[in-house]
Parts: C-alpha cells; sequence; structure tokens
C-alpha cells in the first residue's frame, strides 16, 4: 500500500481527526444552536464548519448518519465523565454526582442540553438517538438498581428493576427538558438537589421491601 505524505506537516490521519472534528462541533452548534435550521443541509453543515462538501462525504454517507454521529459524540462525552464523576464518588454520594455532572454539563453549553433533551428539536434521527441512549442508559441503571437493592437476579426482581430504570431515565429526561424550556425554576444547584433526592429514594433499600 503506498505511504500517505504527510502534508504541511500533518498526518494524513491526523488530518481526517481534525476535519471530522470539525463536523462534529458544527453539528452541534447547528442542532443545538437557539435557532435550528429548518432544512439542515449538507451546504450550511459545510460553511459552518469551514471545509468543502467533498470533506463531509469522506467521512459521512449522509446527513442522517452525519446527525447520529453528532449525538453519538455528544453523548459518549458526557456519559464518559458523567461515569466518572459517580466511579470517584461515595456510595451514597453516587447519584449526586451523575446528576450533577450532567446538570452542569447542560448548564455550561445549552446546545448539550438542546441536543440531548430540549422537546423543540424535532429532527427525527435525534428522536431515535435519544431512544436508543434511553435503552441503553436504563439497562445499565436497571443494573445498578439491583446491585443497590440486593435484589435477588431473578426473572421478576430484573423485570421490576428495568422497569424503575426507565421511570428514572425517562423522568430525568423529561426534567431536564421541562427545566430548559423555562417550565422548571430552579438553579442548577437546586436541580440537582432535587433529582438526587428522587434518585435516592428509588434506590434506597427501605422502600423496596418486599414482592
Amino acid at each position: 500500500m503506498a505511504q500517505v505524505r504527510p502534508y504541511g506537516g500533518v498526518e494524513a490521519a491526523e488530518r481526517l481527526a481534525d476535519r471530522r472534528r470539525r463536523f462534529i462541533d458544527a453539528g452541534l452548534e447547528l442542532l443545538g444552536g437557539e435557532a435550528v435550521p429548518a432544512d439542515l443541509t449538507v451546504r450550511a453543515i459545510c460553511r459552518e464548519a469551514g471545509l468543502a462538501a467533498r470533506y463531509f462525504y469522506e467521512g459521512f454517507t449522509d446527513k442522517d448518519q452525519f446527525v447520529g454521529a453528532v449525538f453519538d459524540a455528544v453523548i459518549a462525552e458526557l456519559a464518559a465523565t458523567t461515569q466518572a464523576a459517580v466511579a470517584a464518588a461515595q456510595c451514597a454520594e453516587q447519584n449526586r454526582a451523575g446528576m450533577a455532572n450532567i446538570v452542569h454539563a447542560v448548564a455550561s453549553d445549552a446546545r448539550i442540553g438542546r441536543l440531548l433533551f430540549s422537546a423543540q428539536l424535532s429532527n427525527s434521527v435525534v428522536a431515535a438517538k435519544r431512544a436508543e441512549s434511553g435503552v441503553l442508559l436504563a439497562m445499565l441503571y436497571g443494573r445498578e438498581i439491583g446491585m443497590a437493592l440486593r435484589v435477588d437476579q431473578g426473572e421478576r426482581a430484573s423485570r421490576k428493576g428495568m422497569a424503575t430504570a426507565h421511570f428514572a431515565v425517562g423522568g430525568v429526561g423529561q426534567t431536564i427538558s421541562a427545566w430548559l424550556a423555562g417550565d422548571v425554576d430552579l438553579t442548577p444547584d437546586e436541580l440537582v438537589d432535587q433529582l438526587a433526592a428522587i434518585l435516592d429514594t428509588i434506590t434506597r433499600p427501605r422502600l423496596h421491601g418486599g414482592d
């Protein structure tokens, strides 16, 4: 295989990664900005990224794949930092640590909140990605609930844990969406307190006495 020469001292792989990062940043700006474009076009994406159209098709087959890649990149980063925050916290403070990381990330960059939670963003790919990520988070949280409650991992316990997990994940998402829309008048720290208290109640063993 012929070796690709560096251009301007930058290797081909680095240039490709840099262009992809610029496209992802452009997608977050367009999808998570205050004024969502009625019709997201490749031309608009390239203009925001400052790159030619040929580079768009170097990394993405079409607009739908691009939107999916933007969502995946944003939620992967948020999930990684949230997981790290939870892992670093004491057991009793893990719900608070997770909620604090999510709320503060949304508060510091409103684009993230709009992309992941805002009801005003009606892009069909984003809607599908939200559902997909919600199922994954519910599965992970369901496992954590089972561990917290020390329940047997039987079929019935598993069903109950998953039901609780879907309720928790859906409730958190809906609450953050309402907060972003201004329907919940709380400061970021007050929102963290409220969400953490609710999750603590859900995972408190004494409230789940028996079948």
